[in-house]
């Protein structure tokens, strides 16, 4: 059952709501626009509040669902945070979108809430802090993801690994935002 909610998670991470919800309403591609990132906070440069949230709404419920599926199927804390890591690694490198996908933090996000409520709402709160200081998403999603989640999976020590993996791999897919921030040239809002 693990490998087929596993399977089943990456290749519903990789539904590009971005792309999709882009082409549905005419709009331009969000790869070849503002950031050229398919994700939530590009959406709302490109295509407006409506689309953004939408995204999003899409984006969490990918890294959401394959969690409550793994829980129904009674499988272990630690399987479930695989299973929503699988689906990141999809929305990172989709199967539908020639493997060029989002930063994933909303679909972690997602699956956060999925494993550990409490978590997902201090990274929320985290993530709105800064980004209320600072008006730069990415900073916000630097500082909530790998600063508060590890600390938190402490108080779910099965998904500890599995949630270092993520942290691991968004910073790594927010490279680039940190070599801006560090020059000084990152898009703010």
């Amino acid at each position: 059952m693990f490998w087929l909610l596993a399977t089943f998670a990456y290749l519903l991470g990789s539904l590009s709501f971005a792309i999709l919800l882009s082409q549905l309403a005419g709009g331009p591609d969000p790869r070849a626009s503002g950031s050229g990132n398919p994700g939530a906070t590009n959406m709302l440069r490109v295509a407006g509040k409506r689309l953004a949230v939408f995204t999003l709404i899409g984006d969490l419920f990918k890294g959401l669902l394959p969690i409550l599926l793994a829980k129904l199927a009674n499988l272990s804390l630690q399987e479930q945070a695989w299973i929503g890591l699988a689906a990141v690694i999809g929305h990172l490198y989709p199967l539908y979108f020639n493997f060029r996908g989002g930063k994933g933090v909303a679909t972690a996000a997602g699956m956060l809430l999925g494993l550990y409520p409490p978590a997902a709402l201090l990274a929320l709160a985290s993530w709105a802090l800064v980004f209320v200081l600072t008006r730069t998403s990415s900073l916000a999603a630097l500082i909530a993801t790998p600063l508060t989640l590890p600390l938190l999976a402490w108080q779910q020590p099965a998904a500890l690994l599995p949630v270092c993996v993520l942290c691991g791999l968004i910073v790594w897919r927010h490279r680039s935002n940190l070599r801006d921030l560090f020059a000084g040239r990152e898009r703010h809002f």
